[in-house]
């Protein structure tokens, strides 16, 4: 126990409880217990007694006798204590600085810089192949590196389990290819969702890395595009919750069927395409193009972008929303959209 606190030598310690197992000793006394030289058990003694555990009767062969070891080393425990705890307090303080500095060091580990369309897109094809659970996706119009179709990352994702949620702007969905690539997903696990507009452009992989543009749109013509690579932060989170926030009020987006048809449309006739969906009530089916139809109604679409994207007319579009009309007993298009939501159509 002497030695774990450092007040001993083991040489000392084993002539104190030699010394109590005696009560009184001499050199001589010690030096043949021990089978020590007299030389060295006077050393022993004399140390003891100036530690304060024993005390000598002066005499010309002096005799010493142990003391109580608490009164000897009660004030030396307390001061290696106090030395400790004030020990402690600096080490803490200088651990506290060493995180402030290495916070300041890293902040630039923090968020990289991406610069040029090339660049971007390879980024993005990284965060996706290595994405294992989740991917978020803020897709807006005019996209900068990497469009819909060109998008070949996704589906191997998808098939190895990886959940995506999109949020697409409603003019990107307007764009030529852009609602066929969307249809694609969605019948391949995308969890697709529409908004009018929306903020950035972001994507986030596994909520640890997130992808987001610098330039504003206004300036997207003069030099290379440039983004954000983001790590684990407060930036990210920030980013993280802004997401979730406008997937709340996002409308989903619909497609359960077969893709395409003989018009190279998205339409088909209702009631005679392939995944007929039976609502809540027995008399309430839909066919997964009026479902479709259905959720770009209900996202804002008009009927001329309803039309387009579904290869039929826009007056067959306003037939359909009719019978989408009657079948939900409402005779106004409000009424349509509210029992949509009620009868959980999508």
């Amino acid at each position: 126990m002497f030695d774990d606190t450092g007040l001993l030598g083991a040489g000392e310690e084993r002539a104190y409880r030699l010394l109590l197992r005696l009560s009184a000793a001499s050199p001589a006394d010690l030096a043949g217990l021990a089978a020590l030289p007299v030389t060295e058990a006077a050393a022993l003694l004399e140390a003891l007694r100036s530690k304060g555990l024993a005390v000598a009767r002066p005499g010309p062969d002096p005799v010493f006798e142990p003391l109580p070891p608490d009164v000897a080393l009660g004030n030396t425990l307390l001061r290696r204590q106090e030395s400790l705890e004030t020990a402690r307090q600096a080490v803490a303080a200088l651990t506290e600085e060493y995180r402030a500095s290495a916070r300041r060091r890293d902040a630039d580990h923090l968020v990289e810089v991406v610069v040029g369309a090339a660049a971007l897109r390879d980024q993005l094809r990284d965060l996706q192949n290595s994405a294992r659970e989740e991917i978020l996706w803020f897709c807006r119009a005019n996209p900068l590196a990497m469009s819909g179709p060109e998008n070949v990352e996704e589906s191997p994702a998808l098939t190895r389990g990886v959940r995506y949620r999109a949020i697409y702007e409603r003019a990107l969905l307007e764009m030529p290819g852009e609602m066929e690539s969307v249809a694609e997903s969605v019948r391949g696990g995308e969890e697709a969702r529409t908004l009018p507009a929306l903020p950035v452009r972001l994507a986030i992989a596994d909520r640890s890395t997130a992808i987001c543009p610098l330039v504003p749109d206004d300036n997207q013509g003069i030099g290379e595009p440039t983004a954000a690579l983001i790590r684990r932060s407060e930036l990210l989170d920030a980013l993280l919750a802004l997401f979730e926030s406008h997937w709340d009020r996002a409308s989903p987006i619909r497609w359960d069927g077969e893709f395409g048809n003989p018009g190279g449309g998205l339409g088909a006739i209702p009631g005679t395409g392939p995944g007929v969906v039976t609502t809540e009530t027995g008399d309430d089916k839909l066919d997964e193009s009026e479902r479709f139809l259905l959720s770009l109604f209900v996202a804002g679409f008009p009927d001329k972008s309803i039309a387009s994207q579904l290869g039929i007319s826009r007056r067959t579009v306003q037939r359909r929303l009719e019978r989408l009309m009657l079948l939900a007993g409402v005779d106004t298009r409000t009424g349509l959209a509210f029992q949509a939501a009620r009868r959980g159509w999508l």
